[in-house]
């Protein structure tokens, strides 16, 4: 993560730079444009500003119904700018600053001397931002991707990527037509960017509403017996589609007031939205990197496996949970063994639960056994009470036995990231292998897997939500 937010400072300043260096390269000048019928501009057009030792006005030049008029900074100060009509009427009022850099600002539209390169670089902007993010989850590999980072670079390269379409098209519609679309559209358009994601995703988070209700349904049809853990899809499409009704209630209704208060207005909506884009790109990236990492095979050079155990029957037969892991693990090492020659060893995982005739471990231990394995290969772990401890004891076996030993794990395809996560953690470089789950099983054990990792960096979030909301917050009240 800090090298991406190194990256993405060194962008924006580049691309500040840039926004001087076209400042300079046009020389401070303004192009005012206002609407004028052509009818009128045919009678003529006078333009006159007061006072001119601050802007200096060029001669104007039609376009259809726009008329352009060239400026030239002076000295600092304020300006009134008047176009008078062949009677000697006055036909409208501009109201012009210039600050001591010698940008000229048009305070009807905001408008100023450069604002077409600052919009382009902003548009870079977020498009490097996206680049950046993207390419340093695809860089991700092997155990360097079980890691929190990827997780956002998942989700915000795609929050980054839909505001910069955004961008490029306020840009070239300010560009081609700056009147229609002055800068405040371009200020909306930026202090509103989690609204606008918001929105814009609106369907997608409805259809995984509405796939987690389904799958969580099925799912309490074959588990009927009630656990909060059985519920937690539900609960997710649940609080997604409030989320989004609530939000399109506070988008869409009609507003009338006080500039204060249409801030204040502004401010409530971008923070409302910050707040539930924030957890609508930590799922989508954490979805993003679970569906990634259950479906990733390891390299076919592992010197150990280890295979996490969870309950089995009473009679010692493994259930088809368990069953799929130690089959994911055998399936691994005789298509190694096929490939390579090297036969890897096995450390199944698991301590002995309250309703279990022995360990989890001594159980995998048996059914490797019975599919060919030989002892001599097996190296079973029995002390353990959590995928943590799967983790941290069977990886003293591996560097008691073979220090230098590349390491794979295998688990359900759910819980394949996690446990990779917790893997770097214990200090494992090893890379994971999920086996399959039913349907209706998947998502909801997946959400219980998802909620487990933010929860453990639950400090971090919130901070760095916070400092999200107060941002835009900020920009809302400032930009409005």
């Amino acid at each position: 993560m800090r090298k991406a937010a190194r990256q993405i400072l060194v962008c924006a300043l580049i691309l500040a730079l840039l926004c001087i260096g076209a400042r300079i390269f046009f020389f401070n000048q303004f192009r005012l444009v206002l609407l004028v019928p052509g009818s009128l501009q045919e009678e003529g057009i006078q333009v006159s500003v007061d006072p001119p030792e601050v802007v200096r006005a060029g001669t104007p030049e039609g376009e259809g119904d726009w008329l352009v008029i060239p400026l030239e900074p002076g000295q600092p100060g304020d300006a009134e700018l008047w176009l008078t009509d062949a009677q000697g009427e006055h036909y409208s009022l501009t109201s012009l600053a210039v600050d001591r850099f010698h940008t000229v600002f048009c305070r009807n539209n905001s408008n100023y001397t450069g604002d077409s390169a600052v919009l382009i670089a902003v548009t870079l902007f977020w498009f490097l931002v996206s680049a950046i993010m993207l390419w340093h989850f695809f860089q991700a590999k092997g155990a360097a991707f079980y890691d929190y980072g990827t997780i956002y670079y998942a989700g915000f390269s795609l929050f980054a990527l839909a505001t910069g379409f955004v961008m490029l098209n306020v840009t070239v519609s300010h560009i081609t037509r700056p009147f229609e679309y002055p800068m405040m559209s371009a200020y909306s358009t930026v202090s509103g960017a989690s609204v606008r994601y918001m929105m814009l995703t609106t369907p997608l988070m409805l259809l995984f509403a509405a796939a987690m209700a389904v799958s969580n349904i099925a799912l309490l049809k074959h588990q009927p017996f009630f656990r909060i853990q059985n519920v937690l899809g539900l609960g997710v499409a649940l609080l997604l589609v409030i989320g989004e009704a609530v939000g399109w209630t506070l988008f869409t209704r009609d507003f009338m007031g006080s500039e204060l208060e249409g801030r204040i207005r502004s401010t409530l909506e971008n923070t409302y939205a910050t707040l539930f884009v924030y957890f609508q790109c930590m799922l989508t990236g954490a979805v993003i990197c679970g569906v990634r990492a259950a479906r990733h095979r390891p390299t076919p050079d592992k010197d150990f496996i280890i295979i996490h155990g969870c309950w089995f029957r009473k009679d010692g037969t493994l259930p088809p949970l368990l069953r799929g892991r130690a089959d994911k693990a055998l399936e691994f090492w005789r298509s190694q063994k096929e490939r390579t020659g090297k036969e890897a060893r096995f450390s199944p995982s698991g301590g002995q639960g309250n309703d279990e005739p022995t360990s989890e471990a001594e159980a995998i231990r048996q059914y490797l056994i019975l599919e060919g394995i030989g002892d001599s290969l097996i190296f079973p772990e029995t002390a353990s009470k959590s995928t943590w401890e799967n983790l941290v004891f069977s990886g003293k076996i591996v560097q008691e036995t073979d220090p230098e030993g590349k390491t794979a794990f295998a688990t359900s395809d759910y819980h394949v990231f996690r446990s990779g996560l917790l893997a770097r953690q214990a200090g494992l470089n090893a890379e994971g292998m999920g086996s399959r789950t039913k349907w209706w099983f998947w998502p909801n054990a997946f959400m219980r897997e998802t909620a487990g990792l933010l929860l453990k960096r639950w400090k971090q979030e919130v901070l760095f939500l916070v400092l999200l909301m107060a941002f835009f917050g900020f920009l809302s009240m400032v930009l409005w």
